[in-house]
């Protein structure tokens, strides 16, 4: 059982977490990927318990935090904001900026306490049904995860066939190292600190850290963004909250849900929950034009998305989001396995990340609240400024991943990779979902094969992989049918 203690030893890093997500999230072109693999060499020397609740509330800030600049300078923070912009701005134009504030950090506290009490309610039932499940069972629900990200890339024939190639391209990034059921040495090189494969953190820290703190520093464009010179007052009313609340449950219960799938984001939650609100108002010519409904809907959900996408971690070990990936490594680094048995060996961890998430929530709305008249003016940072500063983080926290320079050349060779994939628009959450996924799909299937003499008919014989295995055939099908579809004529 956690202690009261131990929640007090936590809040400060709470507390500073969420203060550097929203820095993070008010600021564009950072994102919480970023600032979270940066974070985790940081956590090195921590408690378990006061990392995790640093890099959670890392997460629920930066989310938030992107609220602020798509309100005020019409430029999403972060790409869930991207929907954010199309009342909040509208409002502010209107003379209306603490209105527009108001309801959006309104609205993501209740998106964020709705998905933590989900949160609270699913993980462990998940977890207790997961322990029943074999190495096939396993295998057949991570290959439903590695199509549904694939699947969802990109829409578009072109957006589709990258994000196959990302994730294959995963998938292949994950195979040097030891083979999980011979033991033995594979596509190493003859390169000894290979043994182990590809560092999970110094790719990320590569793939979205430095290639984008090297773009910025590249930029021609290096003027700062006009800074808001005003102060507005931040306007609640307990009238709109009453008249809101069946739009909050219901785009907060779509931000959750869609967190819970395999690599969506919280930018897709907020498009889906948007698009239900539109057609479920009475006043649909107003969306786009500062509604008040529209505001509710893209920030419930996609802070929702959060607590949602942390289920599927904690319970089955399979990240929901490129987020969740960069946590999954700070678990292992702190000796912690997600899944069922966190449980059982780790309760009162698993209670404290619960108490840290929702403890973020809360602490988000006040500190926005507070301090929205300082945090308005981040957007006037130069990107260019931040850029070397960044790179020295990345290297610096790459090397202390194993104490190697190899790790070093490691990440600035994936930041390389990730300034080619933002040239050609390549998606990057399909390589990193199929570099986590590939060793643990690996691993249950070659389990499973040792279990059932070699023989791959359990997988077609038995309910639940069968399942699991006509989902991954459906998706790949309805994905087909779209791809014909958008293809050009002729």
């Amino acid at each position: 059982m956690i202690l009261f203690t131990d929640i007090l030893n936590s809040l400060p890093w709470i507390v500073i977490g969420v203060c550097a997500g929203i820095i993070v999230g008010a600021i564009p072109g950072l994102t919480g990927a970023m600032v979270i693999a940066l974070a985790v060499p940081l956590t090195f020397a921590m408690d378990e318990a006061q990392a995790l609740a640093l890099l959670v509330s890392l997460y629920t800030g930066s989310v938030s935090g992107g609220l602020i600049s798509a309100t005020l300078l019409k430029i999403p923070g972060t790409p869930a904001a991207m929907i954010t912009i199309l009342d909040a701005h509208p409002m502010a134009e209107a003379g209306q900026p603490g209105r527009a504030l108001s309801i959006g950090i309104g609205a993501s506290l209740f998106g964020g306490l709705f998905s933590g009490l989900a949160l609270a309610l699913l993980a462990r039932p998940v977890a207790a049904w997961s322990i029943y499940l074999g190495p096939f069972d396993l295998f057949a629900l991570i290959l439903v995860a590695l199509v549904f990200i694939i699947a969802v890339a990109e829409p578009g024939q072109v957006g589709m066939g990258k994000g196959l190639i990302a994730g294959g391209l995963g998938c292949a990034l994950a195979l040097p190292g030891i083979h999980p059921a011979t033991g033995e040495l594979r596509y190493t090189f003859g390169l000894s600190e290979m043994n182990d494969g590809f560092s999970l953190l110094p790719v990320l820290i590569g793939l979205f850290a430095f290639s984008q703190a090297w773009s910025d520093l590249n930029s021609q464009v290096g003027r700062s963004n006009e800074p808001s010179t005003t102060s507005p007052p931040l306007r609640f009313s307990f009238s709109l909250w009453l008249r809101q609340l069946p739009n909050l449950i219901r785009s907060s219960a779509i931000g959750t849900f869609v967190g819970i799938l395999p690599g969506i984001g919280a930018n897709v939650g907020s498009v889906i929950s948007y698009g239900v609100a539109k057609n479920m108002s009475k006043t649909p010519g107003e969306f786009g034009k500062g509604s008040e409904e529209g505001l509710v809907a893209s920030e419930s959900a996609n802070n929702a998305t959060v607590g949602g996408a942390l289920i599927p971690l904690i319970s089955l070990g399979i990240p929901g989001s490129v987020i969740d990936a960069i946590l999954i490594g700070a678990f292992v680094i702190h000796g912690l396995q997600p899944g069922p048995l966190l449980f059982q060996n780790h309760p009162e961890t698993v209670q404290g990340l619960l108490i840290a998430y929702l403890i973020s929530n809360l602490v988000m709305a006040l500190v926005m609240m507070i301090g929205i008249r300082w945090i308005a003016r981040l957007g006037s940072i130069s990107k260019v400024r931040l850029a070397p500063v960044i790179l020295l983080c990345c290297i610096a926290g790459s090397y202390c991943t194993g104490n190697r320079l190899f790790d070093v050349w490691v990440m600035i060779a994936f930041g390389l990779l990730g300034l080619f994939m933002q040239r050609y628009r390549v998606p990057p959450a399909p390589l990193v979902i199929g570099f986590v996924l590939t060793p643990l799909a690996e691993e249950n299937l070659s389990a499973g094969l040792m279990i059932h003499g070699g023989s791959y008919l359990p997988l077609i014989t038995t309910p639940f992989p069968l399942l699991c295995l006509t989902i991954a055939g459906v998706l790949t099908v309805f994905s087909l049918i779209a791809l014909k579809k958008t293809a050009p004529a002729g």
